[in-house]
């Protein structure tokens, strides 16, 4: 286990460090780059959208989408990327799950696939209030690979604030599997907030427990973790 934390309270500072180590990942010859979205990244897209970093000879892979929103709901996670990210920074391909495949189960099989194609040198995390990782929910396997999710009721709850009620939070998701986001060479968690917390406690220093997902990362040799919390 090689896990680098480091306490930064300062929030602009944090994300300057994070595009930093993003940076010397591109700058240090990594070509294939994981994404994620949700509120954490908007600080770290922000930096990268007005940088002069060049990523059209790279590649990037997405965590996850919701399963049955229509792509161009603003809620989907294609928009997300295309308006924070791609929209001023495109990659020479960009995969994301097929949240409106007709077969989701075979769509997250396809995904998998995909990701076996690819090399990962980077991937970017963040972690749920619970522990989750991508939409990887507490009791997931840690061998388990991209798959079709059921949304625990606090995720929903969490990810209502970005919709007009909690009956329009989809109940589905494609996930990359906990093994599948354990193949990058090098991860990169960031977890803001008192909410996060028990998570990152949990991280370093409990037990690894499919009960907590993101203490899998125990299990990994080069793990970098910003956070405000004081630690």
């Amino acid at each position: 286990m090689t896990i680098q934390l480091e306490s930064i309270q300062n929030l602009d500072q944090l994300f300057d460090r994070a595009f930093s180590i993003l940076e010397e990942q591109k700058n240090n010859g990594a070509k294939t780059f994981g994404l994620a979205t949700g509120g954490t990244m908007l600080p770290l897209y922000e930096r990268i959208r007005n940088s002069s970093l060049d990523f059209s000879n790279c590649k990037s892979v997405n965590l996850d989408e919701y399963v049955g929103l229509p792509k161009k709901h603003q809620q989907s996670y294609i928009s997300f990327m295309q308006k924070q990210l791609f929209n001023t920074k495109s990659f020479e391909e960009s995969y994301l799950p097929n949240g409106e495949a007709e077969n989701p189960e075979m769509e997250a099989v396809n995904y998998e696939n995909i990701l076996k194609s690819l090399d990962l040198d980077f991937q970017l995390l963040g972690v749920g209030e619970n522990g989750h990782i991508g939409f990887n929910e507490p009791g997931s396997s840690f061998s388990s690979e991209t798959h079709v999710v059921t949304l625990t009721e606090s995720t929903r709850q969490a990810n209502a604030r970005f919709f007009e009620s909690i009956d329009e939070v989809p109940k589905h998701a494609i996930t990359m599997g906990i093994a599948s986001i354990m193949r990058a060479h090098q991860i990169l968690l960031i977890a803001v907030g008192e909410k996060k917390r028990d998570a990152i406690q949990a991280l370093i220093d409990g037990e690894m427990t499919e009960e907590i997902p993101v203490t899998v990362l125990k299990g990994h040799d080069n793990v970098i973790i910003l956070t405000n919390l004081n630690l």
